[in-house]
């Protein structure tokens, strides 16, 4: 019987604390940020998206203009940041004239630019490079 005791204590120990982590997790994505916002795909024009974070947060819209500050949930500037982009592909040619890599890379729709200090490693864009494949 004790043993059943304890059991169940520790499996209810361990099914909270996933919970408790992300609600830490969704507290910190709800934190907001002050920064700049480029559309640098259409300089000047407005970005209209939905997003949401977590499956119990509301699905909320957002209408971004182009150079305007504004101050978002952290969330939502890291979906910004690592998400809104467009993958291009292309060949490289050796010396005879075939193709002997194939370099994707990343073409960033959008980008934050924060006027508040954060972790660099938050919001930074990932490399323009994506994958670079030899081709044989």
């Amino acid at each position: 019987m004790a043993q059943k005791s304890i059991d169940n204590k520790l499996a209810t120990k361990t099914a909270e604390l996933p919970k408790t982590n992300l609600r830490y997790l969704r507290d910190k994505m709800r934190e907001k940020v002050k920064g700049i916002f480029k559309f640098d795909e259409a300089p000047g024009q407005t970005l209209s998206f939905m997003y949401r974070e977590f499956k119990e947060d509301p699905l909320e819209r957002f209408d971004l203009v182009d150079g305007q500050v504004y101050s978002l949930p952290l969330g939502v500037v890291k979906h910004i940041v690592k998400n809104m982009y467009y993958p291009l592909h292309r060949h490289i040619k050796d010396e005879n004239g075939g193709s002997s890599m194939r370099v994707g890379t990343k073409v960033h729709r959008a980008s934050f630019q924060s006027l508040e200090f954060l972790d660099i490693e938050d919001i930074q864009p990932d490399a323009d490079i994506a994958t670079v494949e030899r081709v044989f």
